[in-house]
């Protein structure tokens, strides 16, 4: 264990009692990728004042932290996290009235949070049905769904079911704030700038047919099946890239005759070029040789730069 390892481990231990911190544990298996090496510490959440409680100590403490909710849009280096995770397991779910419900920030959207409010006849989650992530990360990204049915083709955002949300702030203090507070964008937040951690969402959603909320989830789930790998076979981050001048990743990439294209136990999804897949054992060295081919040959043959949409924690 690293000398400092060891003092942060002693003085988070010191307030929160022995044996809560872990050390040495392998990220992957928290992951969605399944890749990435050990977290130096770790601490499983499971109350929000656990929650709230390590999260004020380790900033002031000043201990490196990340909070990991599901582990989707995350790649994790080979070499692990010098510092301490925090894996967010408190996942209460409220319904406060006929249409309204709160959701923990590690509460996940699919299933729990999506069989809950569709078996009570509640539309507007039902459209992220297979989309792994808790509530904070959907926050965090704007969690978002391109509907494919002709009559109804858009992109679903999870602010549109928004009413608001307790935080931790930055500064160390937990209040409520409304919908606007987050300035939602595509694939952003206000959370990617500010060190705000989602405590809970409160949803309000509209009453829909049963039948109908089923039917438009079996076509999401089809939809997805046929453009997404099944991560149970095939672990994945999701879509690697952001969009560049309105222009899908994905596309890009495709046009550049990469689908397939492969490194060590890496592969550009045959499926979707925006995806990068483990084919079993993949390092995280695999697929950033994977992203920075995919960037060289979008920059060469479009001037285009592609930025990760996913986030990159620890040591490469």
């Amino acid at each position: 264990m690293f000398p400092e390892t060891a003092r942060h481990k002693s003085e988070l231990e010191a307030y929160l009692g022995p044996a809560r911190i872990q050390d040495s544990v392998p990220l992957a298996p928290f992951t969605t990728f399944g890749i990435g090496g050990p977290a130096d510490l770790f601490f499983i959440a499971t109350t929000t004042r656990e929650l709230v409680q390590v999260l004020n100590l380790s900033r002031e403490l000043a201990v490196p932290t990340f909070l990991l909710g599901r582990g989707a849009n995350l790649l994790v280096g080979d070499g692990g996290f010098r510092g301490l995770v925090i894996k967010n397991e408190v996942r209460g779910i409220r319904f406060l009235d006929a249409n309204r419900v709160r959701a923990d920030g590690g509460a996940e959207v699919f299933p729990h949070l999506v069989q809950a409010t569709v078996e009570r006849g509640l539309g507007g989650l039902h459209h992220f049905v297979g989309i792994p992530s808790t509530v904070g990360g959907a926050l965090w990204q704007n969690l978002h769904f391109l509907s494919p049915a002709p009559e109804r083709e858009r992109t679903v955002f999870i602010e549109e079911v928004v009413e608001s949300a307790e935080i931790l702030s930055e500064e160390g203090e937990e209040k409520k704030v409304g919908k606007a507070y987050f300035e939602f964008g595509y694939d952003y937040s206000v959370l990617h700038d500010r060190d705000d951690v989602v405590l809970s969402v409160t949803f309000s959603l509209e009453k829909a047919p049963l039948e109908e909320l089923k039917r438009i989830m079996q076509e999401n789930l089809f939809w997805r099946r046929e453009r997404h790998p099944d991560l149970r076979r095939l672990p994945s981050a999701g879509s690697i890239f952001k969009k560049v001048e309105g222009e899908g990743a994905g596309r890009l990439i495709d046009q550049c005759g990469l689908k397939g294209q492969a490194h060590g136990n890496a592969q550009i999804f045959e499926k979707h070029a925006n995806i990068i897949v483990n084919l079993g054992g993949a390092t995280a060295a695999d697929v950033v040789t994977l992203m920075n081919l995919a960037q060289d040959t979008v920059q060469r043959e479009f001037g285009l730069t592609l930025e990760p949409e996913i986030t990159l924690l620890g040591d490469f």
